[in-house]
């Protein structure tokens, strides 16, 4: 059994989440995390809402409230969305916490006493109508180096270039359009170059394994070609304070907000372990070099999960060019695969909740409930490259694969089990195509459960389905309907066993990536409570008196294997409802219609 940890994106806290957020972040880590619970792996599932920066702020002052009510809102809307779409973190908390604050501050300490926080003046980004720093990804410009209109302060997405934005052509704040004033101000700096040879050294290894995508992989390697060091504080009033004589009193010096989310994997697995009453176990995940780690999140967050976050945990367990020593927390692990998805578009386009161009995941949960956007983002999300999201594809993937391929075979078999025996049939000699139909449902578990180990969500997707089809075609192979004579009754017996042990085997494959209907389905075959666990929205105190909170979390050891589990002769099998509801085709035209209504 291995530790694995699935570090899963933290999602901002200023709006609602959109399905382009969840397409990147929220659904392929949960398909993975649970199977590799299925397949005997001890995964801790970890996240939050990130909640400092200046978007907060923005927000904030827009809205005529402070930033910890908008915080505190979008947290709990957020947490529950992604409740609702049934994501199973072991613990999904937020970085206002009062333990994430002390983790933060601990690792920022161990960075500075091995000498990798330096203090450097700067010229940083002033927003002239609020007087406070612009993040480098809220400005753009052209790009000074190859002349793209649209590079972020931060790196261009034409050249794959870091960028200073202070030396971009034409800058413009993304929050207002107004053009920022760069000032000289003094800031911690971690050091990159002095721990970029670590942070070669950890890439060409992860090469070696030939389990990384190419896009994410090159595009890290090129980010070493010119590294330079990095600002780590901001002149914010909204943050995590920083720990060092004579900048921990200054009431707007803080964290740059990039610097503190990433630490949230580590304070989350600090945090979860603290609520099981085992404050010590997540070292299991943290510090044995044999357990795994898997981070998700969009392209646009590779920076920060392949030289940011590794620079890190390499300068507080002092492995740069200066040396050091580990903190308290010891040598903590890098990650094994930063899983990093392409892009969900609204047609042609990005979404933009502030152009009205985007469907929030709220919308979808409450008019069309979780599995639809689940099975979508599965078959047809952002796994390698862009991809399209329209509601036209939305409503003929349901209809014609969830309702007209996978639930139609499930209200066949149970339907007719139930008409003809009223519970599970035994099953007779099985002839050729009973033995074929049962060998490929059987195979599909290691072709299947060996795409999802390298996170390859759509062709498990597309592979589940072919079986699928297969198990419908054996229904018109053999006709079980036809068979109504005394003489035919033990084949006809034969025949809707082996379609219920397929049926059976089938939902188990597919309950990481559509565990409602799984729970569902489980029930219509005379199951007693749910295949496979859901997780919990609770509210907790804060472990350090803080303000209270809801978390999501779960109990997920009963968890099934993944594998066959033969059915039992004998189990009722009541007349079924069906598990997944045909879209009417007006949906698309209705949908598109409140796209327009909200834009305008």
């Amino acid at each position: 059994m291995t530790k694995v940890l699935s570090a899963v994106a933290w999602p901002y806290a200023n709006g609602p989440r959109h399905i382009g957020h969840v397409a990147g972040f929220g659904v392929p880590s949960d398909v993975f995390s649970r199977y590799m619970r299925m397949a005997g792996h001890d995964v801790l599932m970890v996240s939050g809402t990130d909640e400092h920066g200046t978007p907060i702020l923005v927000q904030a002052d827009k809205e005529g409230v402070t930033p910890r009510e908008l915080a505190d809102r979008f947290n709990r809307v957020i947490a529950q969305d992604l409740t609702d779409l049934g994501l199973a973190y072991d613990l999904f908390t937020r970085t206002t916490t009062r333990n994430h604050y002390a983790v933060a501050q601990e690792l920022f300490t161990g960075d500075w006493r091995n000498g990798y926080m330096i203090e450097m003046t700067d010229f940083v980004a002033i927003s002239p109508s609020t007087g406070r720093t612009l993040p480098d990804r809220y400005i753009e410009g052209i790009c000074y180096i190859c002349g793209f209109a649209e590079a972020r302060g931060d790196q261009c997405d034409n050249c794959g270039n870091q960028i200073e934005p202070s030396r971009l052509i034409d800058p413009r704040s993304k929050i207002n359009g107004e053009t920022p004033d760069f000032v000289e101000t003094q800031h911690f700096f971690l050091d990159l170059p002095a721990l970029s040879g670590a942070i070669r050294e950890w890439l060409a290894e992860r090469e070696a394994t030939g389990t990384w995508r190419p896009s994410v992989l090159n595009f890290s390697k090129n980010l070493l070609d010119d590294v330079r060091p990095r600002a780590m504080t901001r002149d914010l009033d909204w943050g995590i304070p920083v720990p060092i004589d004579g900048w921990r009193d200054q009431p707007t010096k803080r964290f740059y907000v990039w610097f503190d989310a990433v630490v949230g994997y580590l304070s989350a697995s600090i945090e979860w372990a603290r609520r099981v009453g085992e404050p010590e176990r997540w070292r299991e995940w943290w510090n044995d070099p044999e357990a795994t780690s898997y981070y998700f999140q969009g392209k646009d967050n590779i920076t920060f999960h392949t030289q940011v976050w590794p620079a890190e945990l390499l300068a507080y367990a002092g492995k740069g060019d200066r040396g050091g020593e580990p903190g308290v927390y010891g040598v903590l692990n890098l990650p094994t695969e930063v899983v990093a998805s392409q892009y969900l578009t609204m047609g042609d386009q990005q979404f933009s909740s502030s152009r009205g161009h985007v469907v929030y995941v709220r919308d979808v949960l409450d008019r069309y409930g979780p599995d639809p956007l689940r099975y979508f983002i599965c078959a047809a999300g952002p796994e390698t490259q862009d991809a399209e999201f329209t509601w036209a594809e939305f409503v003929q993937r349901n209809n014609s694969e969830l309702v007209a391929g996978w639930g139609n075979l499930v209200n066949r078999v149970a339907t007719m089990t139930h008409k003809s025996f009223g519970e599970i049939p035994a099953a007779g000699p099985l002839e050729a195509v009973d033995e074929e139909l049962l060998a490929a449902v059987s195979n599909g578990f290691a072709t299947v459960g060996g795409l999802l180990e390298r996170q390859r969500v759509r062709a498990a997707t597309a592979e589940v389905m072919r079986i699928v089809g297969e198990a419908n075609a054996y229904v018109s192979r053999t006709e079980p309907f036809r068979l109504k004579r005394d003489d035919e009754r033990e084949r006809l017996g034969t025949i809707l066993h082996v379609l219920v042990q397929a049926v059976s085997d089938l939902n188990t494959m597919m309950s990481p990536f559509l565990p409602h209907s799984a729970n569902a389905i489980h029930r219509v075959l005379g199951g007693e409570g749910d295949l496979v666990p859901m997780p919990r929205l609770e509210e907790v105190d804060d472990l350090d008196g803080g303000p209270g909170y809801p978390v999501i979390t779960g109990d997920y050891s009963a968890t099934p294997a993944w594998g066959s589990r033969p059915v039992v002769v004998g189990t009722p099998i009541a007349t079924p409802s069906p598990v997944f509801t045909k879209f009417d085709p007006s949906v698309v035209d209705d949908e598109l219609a409140r796209l327009q209504d909200e834009s305008a």
